[in-house]
């Protein structure tokens, strides 16, 4: 938080007149204000809302109140030899009125000159285009691990609870990603059922992320107990992913290794993109997170980048996670000029985000084709990789047939060659489905599953790879360039 109070008291210095403060903590966001008008003295706070007016100021307790043209016009009456600081809250609600935008506009040019500062606290709001140039927007990030390990330190010791170094540490790295009233709700919880503090709140804390997710717009928290011995093939897939999860441990970080970014899995439907990135999630003892890029755009013009933000907050709050983008070519594959270029700022919020995150948020973005793929994304550097999962081989279609008989009727052992050889060309779900169908057959029929039942179902079945062998062929060349690196060790 140094360098943010940093900025903030350089904001006041320079006598900026307007600032958007974007942030859901109002107490925190005050406490902060006035922890800076005692480094900058002989700054003074005030604060309003629409309900009490006006609090801070000795002589004008409550004025203003369901008033707030009214505050605008005291601050602006001000003798400048008391610098004043005013945060108010709520006051973007009141922004589309004529006179209040006015007003602001005044303010901005006159409180330069009397040393006067308005700080509107707000999360979501868009500002009217009219007032870009007047205000200044300042993000207030969640508590960072050193505030949260002396929040944690004060409410243990007005506890007496004998809080271990060890536990203060487990408690502080699992509270990452809370807003500090969460973490006081944590807190309190923990002292009504136990009377203390401890590492055994961990489960608690992650119910509070959990909850957290599903107040989430956009945000599905996924259970999933998928492996990767349920995916056939991709073995080079799975040894980069093995090398990629001892890359999240303590000593790949004294080894000078970054936290991996996450990866881009392309390929036509039904070749286990989907599946992977569930695999990945279970095997990793990470959460599941999926983002309906789809519900980013719903709502109101210009709400989309506050849910982006949004998202991006929670989705550290649950770190280490993974997130599941799915069909990231189709959220963000649209024409930017269809949505006023809504679209184009969001995937510039998500990029920057990936490059610059230092949170063990792996992302896995899966995509079914590249012909809507925005050019950003398809940029080395984006991904730590990105991968082409192809049909498969005759030996992973072997490996496949032969992992979902065995799911389903573990204890049967039937030749399967003659189906291998039939389903050239077919997807990892299409040969699922072969499976599956020729189990109907024989259960209708009152007997034990036969290849010649998976021989019929295959050739009832009609693959992707005949419905759309155009898209395929332009996605295995486009791969072929050295864009992608393939999934699978041998791909014939």
């Amino acid at each position: 938080m140094e360098s943010w109070n940093k900025q903030f008291d350089l904001l006041i210095k320079s006598r900026t007149p307007l600032i958007l403060l974007r942030s859901r903590e109002e107490e925190r966001v005050e406490t902060l204000i006035q922890e800076s008008t005692k480094r900058l003295n002989p700054k003074r706070l005030a604060t309003w809302n629409y309900i009490d007016g006006l609090k801070g100021i000795l002589n004008s307790e409550g004025h203003a109140a369901r008033q707030p043209m009214a505050v605008l016009e005291w601050l602006q009456k001000v003798d400048p030899s008391l610098p004043t600081i005013l945060l108010a809250k709520d006051f973007h609600r009141f922004s589309e009125d004529a006179g209040i935008s006015r007003m602001l506009k005044n303010l901005s040019s006159e409180l330069r000159s009397k040393t006067h500062t308005l700080i509107i606290c707000a999360y979501d709001w868009i500002p009217p285009v009219d007032l870009n140039d007047s205000l200044t927007i300042l993000d207030l990030p969640l508590p960072q691990e050193n505030e949260l390990r002396i929040l944690l330190t004060n409410i243990a010791e007005a506890s007496d609870s004998n809080l271990s170094k060890e536990s203060l540490e487990e408690l502080t790295h699992a509270c990452s990603g809370l807003s500090e009233i969460r973490v006081r709700q944590v807190a309190a919880r923990a002292l009504a059922q136990r009377g203390k503090l401890s590492n055994s709140d961990l489960e608690e804390v992650l119910e509070e992320k959990r909850q957290a997710v599903a107040r989430s717009e956009v945000l599905e928290y996924f259970e999933t107990k998928a492996s990767p011995s349920d995916i056939g093939g991709l073995d080079a897939l799975k040894i980069w992913l093995d090398q990629r999860h001892e890359a999240f441990s303590d000593e790949a970080r004294e080894f000078g290794l970054p936290l991996p970014r996450g990866v881009l899995l392309i390929g036509p439907q039904g070749t286990g993109k989907s599946l992977t990135a569930k695999a990945i999630a279970h095997s990793w003892s990470m959460p599941l997170l999926r983002l309906d890029v789809g519900r980013l755009f719903a709502g109101l013009v210009g709400a989309s980048e506050a849910k982006t933000r949004e998202t991006i907050q929670y989705a550290e709050s649950m770190a280490p996670c993974v997130l599941w983008i799915d069909e990231i070519d189709k959220g963000f594959g649209g024409d930017a000029r269809s949505d006023g270029g809504t679209s184009q700022r969001v995937l510039a919020n998500v990029l920057t985000w990936m490059a610059e995150k230092t949170s063990a948020v792996f992302v896995v973005a899966t995509a079914n084709g590249v012909d809507r793929m925005p050019g950003e994304l398809l940029r080395k550097g984006r991904f730590d990789e990105i991968f082409l999962l192809d049909l498969p081989s005759q030996l992973e279609r072997h490996k496949i047939l032969e992992l979902h008989i065995n799911q389903r009727r573990p204890n049967l052992n039937i030749p399967i060659q003659t189906v291998v050889d039939r389903t050239e060309g077919f997807s990892g779900a299409e040969l699922e489905q072969t499976v599956i169908e020729g189990m109907h057959h024989a259960f209708s029929e009152k007997r034990e599953l036969l290849e010649t039942d998976l021989i019929l179902a295959s050739s009832q079945l009609i693959p992707l790879s005949k419905t759309a062998k155009e898209q395929l062929d332009f996605l295995k060349d486009w791969a072929s360039s050295g864009r992608a690196r393939p999934a699978s060790l041998k791909i014939n």
